[in-house]
């Protein structure tokens, strides 16, 4: 199989997990393979690795993946909530559960997805092209305000009401369907000084797009709790998130079953019997090296977080 992209964090991931023979390992987002590919080396021929995905060209590339690994192999083409509930439903029990989070190098690549401001490119940016709603379908029909709340909730983007108000005057000469159209609304919008800061001007108004058209922070909100419940004692669960929105939700999920006693502390004993259900593997967030950014600029804004399950005393 043809690697075209460089996994990110990978040797940190694999640090952090310790995958070991024989152990049932899901990858919720299997992309391009590349974390995939390494784990499955490490758990070998009595192992088990899943892959997840909700795009049909990872499910080609995992089906080369599985011709090349040692470990037996199965894939879920759906999304992450939706193929961790089947697992529950199934019984299935894992010693390992990652994300790596937002869209892959081979989404970002095949220009014909629209996911990047770089090509010229339909407005899509749907991870499963099967669904309807489209990045079209959002800049053309969503009046002004509701593109200025999403602007500013998912791409944090200070010139939201600005963007907003100029994809709306720029779609009532024509609809909005290349990603250059939108590239331009957007440039009118944004004063002169601050497209020469902070990368490029677009770039947070696509992340907003692209997070809207696959509801990606409802979709992690969902299934951390159930790849949580997925996991035996001792089971790990790591996830490399590559901007603040994911990053908060993983963190929070994360720290709060890392959480034991909640009694106020002038009690001289615990009264809640709140015990903690995870061991933080990471401290604080991970980040990639000034080599690897260097060798791999799309790892600059990687941060990867991590728990053990406990054993939680239940009496």
């Amino acid at each position: 199989m043809t690697q075209s992209h460089t996994p990110v964090l990978a040797g940190e991931l694999i640090d952090v997990l310790d995958p070991r023979p024989g152990e049932v390992a899901v990858d919720c987002t299997f992309g391009g393979g590349g974390h995939a590919r390494l784990l499955a080396e490490r758990i070998g021929p009595a192992g088990m690795l899943i892959g997840v995905d909700r795009d049909p060209v990872a499910e080609a590339r995992f089906a080369d993946l599985s011709a090349e690994v040692p470990c037996a192999t199965r894939f879920i083409r759906a999304d992450y909530v939706r193929a961790l509930e089947q697992l529950c439903d199934e019984g299935v029990r894992a010693d390992l559960a990652y994300f790596d989070l937002g869209m892959s190098s081979m989404q970002v690549d095949t220009w014909t997805r629209g996911f990047s401001y770089a090509y010229d490119a339909p407005l899509d940016m749907r991870m499963d092209p099967a669904q309807t709603l489209t990045a079209q379908a959002i800049v053309n029909t969503w009046d002004e305000r509701r593109l200025t709340r999403l602007l500013r909730d998912y791409g944090e983007e200070r010139y939201a009401p600005q963007i907003a108000r100029s994809i709306a005057r720029a779609r009532r000469r024509e609809p909005l369907a290349s990603t250059h159209q939108l590239v331009n609304a957007i440039k009118a919008a944004v004063p002169v000084p601050a497209q020469f800061a902070g990368g490029h001007p677009a770039r947070r108004t696509f992340q907003a797009l692209r997070i809207a058209v696959n509801d990606e922070l409802a979709q992690l909100d969902a299934a951390l709790p159930i790849a949580w419940t997925l996991l035996r004692t001792g089971g790990r669960l790591a996830a490399i998130s590559f901007h603040s929105l994911e990053d908060r939700r993983v963190k929070r999920f994360l720290a709060e079953r890392a959480r034991g006693c909640v009694c106020p502390p002038e009690l001289p004993v615990c009264v809640c019997g709140r015990n903690a259900q995870a061991e933080l593997l990471t401290r604080r967030a991970v980040a990639p090296t000034a080599g690897e950014v260097a060798a791999n600029p799309r790892s600059k804004a990687a941060h990867l977080r991590a728990a053990r399950k406990l054993e939680v005393d239940s009496r």
